[in-house]
C-alpha cells in the first residue's frame, strides 16, 4: 500500500534506538525525509545508518520545552523546510513509587515527558496548519490507561502529555493537522533492559520495535487522515479494561 507520505519532511524525537528508532525506520521505508536526535553521537550515528534512506542525526537533548523547539528548529533547518510529520517521544523518567519518589522529581519528569511535548508542537504545529496538512504521533505508554507498578513518574507525566495532545487534536483538526498518541506496552527495548531484569523479560511477551513503527508510520499516511484524537495501545493485551 502506497501511504502517500514520499518525500515529506519527518522528524522522530530520540530515534536513536527502541521505539523512536523503529518509527524512523517505518517512515523512511516509506520514503519519508526522516531526521532524528539523540544525546550520543556514536549511539546516534549507528542509528542513522540503521534507518538509511539519507537518514539524518541531529545530537539534541528533548528533555524539556527548549529542548524539544530545538530539535524541532534544527529538523527544519537540515530539511530545508517545515515539518509534516512529527513523532514526540522521549525516553523514561527514574522509576519508584510513591513513597520512594520525592517531590523535586516531579518538575524534571514533566520536562521530559510533558513539557517537550508542548515544546515541539509549540514549534511544529503552526506551520503544518498553515499549509493544511501535518501529522502528530506521539509516542507514550499503556500506563495512561492502565498504571504501571512502581513508574510513578512516568504513569503521571505521560497522562498529561495525553491530554495535552487531545486537547491539540480538536483545536487544529480542521485545519488537516491530525494529532494522536500510541501508547505501547511491553516491547523489547533497552528501556525496558533498564527497569526489568532478564528472568523477568523472560515472562513477559513482548512486541517488536519495528513492528510499533509501522502502525506509528501509518496514522502519519494519506488513509489515516480522518483518525485524529485517537489514543492507541499497542500492548499485547496488557489493558484489560474495555475502552
Amino acid at each position: 500500500m502506497d501511504l502517500g507520505i514520499e518525500r515529506r519532511r519527518a522528524a522522530v524525537a530520540a530515534g536513536s534506538s527502541g521505539l523512536g528508532l523503529g518509527a524512523a525506520k517505518a517512515l523512511a521505508a516509506e520514503g519519508t525525509r526522516v531526521v532524528v536526535c539523540g544525546r550520543d553521537r556514536d549511539r546516534l550515528d549507528r542509528a542513522v545508518a540503521e534507518v538509511g534512506h539519507d537518514a539524518v542525526g541531529v545530537v539534541c537533548d528533548v528533555g524539556s520545552a527548549d529542548g524539544g523547539a530545538e530539535f524541532v528548529g534544527a529538523a527544519v533547518e537540515v530539511l530545508g523546510g517545515p515539518l509534516d510529520i512529527l513523532v514526540p517521544n522521549a525516553g523514561g523518567p527514574p522509576p519508584g513509587t510513591f513513597a520512594s519518589t520525592p517531590v523535586n522529581s516531579y518538575p524534571d519528569a514533566l520536562d521530559l515527558n510533558l513539557m517537550s511535548i508542548v515544546g515541539m508542537c509549540k514549534a511544529a504545529v503552526p506551520g503544518m496548519q498553515e499549509r493544511g496538512w501535518g501529522r502528530v504521533v506521539a509516542i507514550t505508554s499503556v500506563s495512561v490507561r492502565q498504571p504501571i507498578p512502581e513508574i510513578i513518574l512516568s504513569n503521571t507525566t505521560r497522562a498529561g502529555a495525553t491530554a495535552f495532545l487531545k486537547t491539540l487534536a480538536l483545536e487544529v483538526a480542521n485545519d488537516g493537522v491530525t494529532v494522536n498518541t500510541v501508547q505501547p506496552g511491553m516491547h523489547d527495548t533497552p528501556r525496558l533492559g533498564a527497569l526489568y531484569s532478564d528472568e523477568q523479560k523472560a515472562q513477559i511477551r513482548m512486541g517488536d520495535a519495528d513492528d510499533f513503527g509501522a502502525i506509528v508510520t501509518f496514522l502519519c499516511s494519506e488513509q489515516a487522515k480522518y483518525v485524529t484524537g485517537l489514543q492507541l495501545h499497542v500492548d499485547g493485551g496488557t489493558f484489560t479494561g474495555l475502552q
